[in-house]
């Protein structure tokens, strides 16, 4: 994962995604170089917009939407006290069917 990392600063700082320029940032991090690795992310990133695909990537929403004004601040508390949709007995039968 360090290595798309890599890539994407290198990206964001303009600077070209090279083999050369993955293992600096790699070094600079403290990890270990996998030189197989690197070769594989510059050649797999050789035809990839990087843009293009940073826009098309799903974003997970860490915290929810500011409430609305006039009453909103009540209707955010009456969906925070709502039960989840599953319990908690409910998913351990799902991943008892996962796994037999």
């Amino acid at each position: 994962m360090e290595y798309v990392y890599a890539a994407l600063l290198l990206h964001k700082q303009k600077k070209e995604i090279n083999e050369a320029n993955i293992a600096n940032v790699i070094k600079a991090s403290g990890a270990e170089v996998n030189e197989a690795q690197v070769k594989a992310l510059v050649a797999a990133l050789a035809d990839v917009n990087i843009e293009e695909a940073i826009k098309a990537a799903p974003v997970a929403v860490a915290a929810p939407a500011a409430a609305p004004a006039g009453g909103g601040a009540s209707e955010a508390k009456k969906e925070a006290e709502l039960p989840s949709a599953k319990t908690e007995e409910q998913a351990m039968e799902g991943l008892s069917a996962l796994f037999g």
